[in-house]
């Protein structure tokens, strides 16, 4: 490839809009996206996915970093796999088990069901979870927790703009959730959970929006890898 040209690949501007796989770090996508050949420049995500979680991942690059802080404020939308009868330490199927009951015990059927995940729906109050990466004297919690120290976040405000039951199938329930910003779906299935009186973790997510970026329009690392970056870019000034 000729200087010139690498110099131009190297100046690109915009934004990603990638399916992140499950298992993998949103910084791993980022990893990913950096050993595309002769790709340089500045790059970022604009809200980091759970490795469990898989889904719409906007990455900016170049002078796109500097608008990231607005994709904070838009609504994201998920569809979750609610995993009742097991409480852990994390709030989702990864976590160290707490405690673990028997569906039959559990007083609910699937008329509660649909009552109780409804109720969430509004402004509530929120305890984020243990496990993750807000800070506590400038410390990450999940290194905390690691360190043996786990702490126990203050409640705060999250909206839930819209949230519905899409399958039962006991002991998994499939929900889909609208909501704000600092909203953690983990915590949504564990506070669920608790409120049918069985506990529950979130087993799988799928983000399937954030904004006006949907999971119908990403880009898979393989296609990102096959096509090059160019191809699937959009433009600064979408936002």
């Amino acid at each position: 490839m000729k200087k010139s040209e690498i110099i131009e690949f190297s100046g690109i501007d915009g934004f990603l809009n990638v399916n992140k796989p499950s298992g993998i770090t949103s910084y791993d996508v980022i990893r990913h996206i950096k050993k595309i050949p002769d790709f340089k420049g500045k790059i970022g995500h604009t809200g980091t996915l759970d490795p469990l979680a898989s889904g719409v991942l906007v990455i900016c690059i170049g002078s796109a970093t500097k608008k990231a802080n607005k994709f904070l404020a838009m609504e994201k939308e998920y569809i979750a796999t609610m995993l009742v009868g097991i409480t852990t330490d994390t709030d989702d199927i990864q976590g160290k088990i707490i405690e673990t009951r028997k569906i039959e015990e559990c007083a609910f059927d699937e008329k509660s069901i649909y009552a109780v995940i409804q109720s969430f729906e509004g402004e509530i109050e929120q305890v984020p979870p243990s496990v993750s990466a807000l800070r506590r004297q400038g410390v990450r919690l999940y290194k905390l927790h690691r360190q043996g120290h786990p702490v126990i976040p203050e409640s705060r405000k999250v909206f839930i703009h819209e949230i519905e039951v899409k399958k039962i199938e006991i002991p998994r329930i499939i929900f889909r959730v609208v909501c704000s910003r600092g909203t953690y779906i983990r915590a949504l299935c564990r506070d669920i959970g608790r409120k049918l009186g069985c506990g529950a973790v979130q087993e799988a997510l799928v983000r399937v929006r954030v904004g006006m970026f949907a999971i119908e329009d990403a880009v898979t690392l393989e296609q990102l890898k096959k096509d090059g970056v160019r191809k699937h870019l959009m433009q600064p000034h979408i936002i």
